[in-house]
C-alpha cells in the first residue's frame, strides 16, 4: 500500500458502499448463506456433530440447526476438514486440533491486519487527539469501512503471500523437529535450548498514564524492535503478552547477543521505557507453539530479580559463555526464585573492546 495524503484519505474514507457488509461477506466468502448445519453436513458426507466440532474448532460460534449460517466457502472448508482426515488416515482428534491451530493464528492475524490498516487510514487530525485521556483505540465510523473495504481490496493479494509465509516457517519448523531428533540419539536430555524474556520496566505505571492509542502504539513498538532483534540473530519469538517477550534460541552466544541487543535498543529508543533481560538454558516442553518446563520457568523468575538495563543468566548459560570471547559474566549475589529454589546469577555484559553491532538499526 503506497503513501497517500490526508486529502487522499479522507476521499477514501467518504466513498463506501451502504450495505459494506454483506458486500464484504460476499467478497470474500462467495454467495450468502443459504444452508443450515444439517444440509452442510449432508452435502459434506459427515455427521452432524463431527460438523459441529470442526465448526466450532475453525473458532466460530455454533448455531442452531435451522439458522442459515453456512455458504459454499463453509461447505468447502468442511470438506477440506474432512477430507484431511479420511485421505491421510488421521482419526478426528488430529484433524480438530490441526484446524484449532488455523483458526487461533489466523484470528490473531485478521484483527492484527485490520488494526493496522485502521491506523493507516486514520486522518491526521484524528491522529492529534491521542493526548486527549479519552482518545478512542477504536476507528470512527468512516475510517473502519474505508480499511474494510481497503482490506477486501487486497486480499488477493495478501492471500498467496500467507501460504508462502506459512510454507517458509513450516520448513523452519520441520527442520528444527528432525535436527533435534538427531541430537536426541546422541543426547537423551535433549532438546535444549536456551530461553530469555524481556520484560519493559514500570510497564503498569505507564498504563495509567496513557490513553489507549498511545499505549497500542507503545506496545506495537516494543514487539517490532524485539522481533527484529531476535530474528537477525536467528532466534524465535515464541509470544509477546503486553510488557514481556518469550524467545528461545539453540546457541547461547547467540541468545547472549540477542539479550544484550535488546537492552541497547529498548535503551536507546525514545518510545520505549528500559528493558531487562533473563535467561536460562536447559530442556523445553513445545507444545501449542509454546514452550514449558523448568527450563522456562527458571528464565521467568530470573527475569523478575534483573534490575533495568541489564541481562542477568543462569549458571549453565553462563557456563555456555565462559569459552566464548565477546562475553563477560559477572557473578550476582545468590537469590531465591519462588519455585524454583535459590540460585547464583550472573549479569552478561560485552567484555572490553567487544564489536557492537546495531542490527534492529537496519529495520527501523
Amino acid at each position: 500500500m503506497t503513501s497517500s495524503t490526508s486529502d487522499e484519505r479522507r476521499l477514501q474514507v467518504t466513498d463506501i458502499p451502504r450495505d459494506l457488509e454483506a458486500e464484504i461477506a460476499e467478497r470474500l466468502l462467495g454467495r450468502p448463506a443459504t444452508m443450515g448445519r444439517r444440509e452442510i453436513s449432508r452435502e459434506a458426507s459427515v455427521s452432524v456433530q463431527s460438523a459441529r466440532k470442526f465448526w466450532h474448532a475453525l473458532g466460530f460460534q455454533i448455531v442452531d440447526d435451522e439458522d442459515l449460517m453456512f455458504t459454499e466457502a463453509d461447505l468447502d472448508a468442511l470438506r477440506r476438514v474432512a477430507d484431511l482426515a479420511r485421505d491421510n488416515d488421521l482419526d478426528e482428534d488430529l484433524a480438530l486440533a490441526m484446524a484449532r491451530a488455523f483458526a487461533r493464528t489466523s484470528d490473531r492475524l485478521a484483527v492484527w491486519q485490520t488494526q493496522l490498516v485502521a491506523e493507516y487510514l486514520t486522518p491526521p487530525e484524528q491522529e492529534a487527539e491521542i493526548g486527549e485521556k479519552d482518545a478512542r483505540s477504536v476507528p470512527d465510523r468512516g475510517v473502519a469501512e474505508a480499511a474494510a473495504t481497503a482490506l477486501v481490496d487486497i486480499v488477493d493479494q495478501l492471500e498467496p503471500l500467507m501460504v508462502y509465509v506459512w510454507r517458509r516457517h513450516l520448513t523452519s519448523a520441520i527442520t528444527r523437529m528432525l535436527a533435534d531428533a538427531r541430537d536426541t540419539d546422541h543426547d537423551p536430555s535433549a532438546p535444549l535450548r536456551v530461553v530469555g524474556f524481556a520484560d519493559l520496566v514500570n510497564f503498569t505505571s505507564l498504563v495509567r498514564r496513557m490513553t489507549e492509542r498511545q499505549l497500542g502504539t507503545l506496545v506495537q513498538r516494543f514487539e517490532e524492535l524485539a522481533s527484529d532483534v531476535v530474528t537477525t540473530h536467528g532466534g524465535r519469538v515464541i509470544k509477546t503478552v503486553g510488557d514481556e517477550v518469550l524467545f528461545v534460541h539453540v546457541d547461547a552466544d547467540a541468545a547472549a547477543a540477542i539479550g544484550l541487543d535488546l537492552v541497547d535498543a529498548m535503551g536507546e529508543d525514545p518510545l520505549l521505557p528500559d528493558v531487562r533481560v533473563g535467561m536460562a538454558y536447559g530442556k523445553v516442553i513445545s507444545r501449542l507453539g509454546d514452550v514449558f518446563g523448568t527450563t522456562v520457568n527458571r528464565a521467568s523468575r530470573l527475569t523478575a530479580v534483573t534490575p533495568p538495563g541489564r541481562v542477568f543468566v543462569d549458571d549453565e548459560v553462563a557456563r555456555s559463555l565462559s569459552t566464548l570471547s565477546g562475553f563477560a559474566m559477572i557473578e550476582q549475589r545468590r537469590r531465591h526464585l519462588r519455585g524454583i529454589g535459590t540460585i547464583t546469577p550472573f549479569e552478561l555484559a560485552r567484555s572490553k573492546g567487544a564489536r557492537r553491532d546495531r542490527p534492529w538499526d537496519q529495520h527501523a
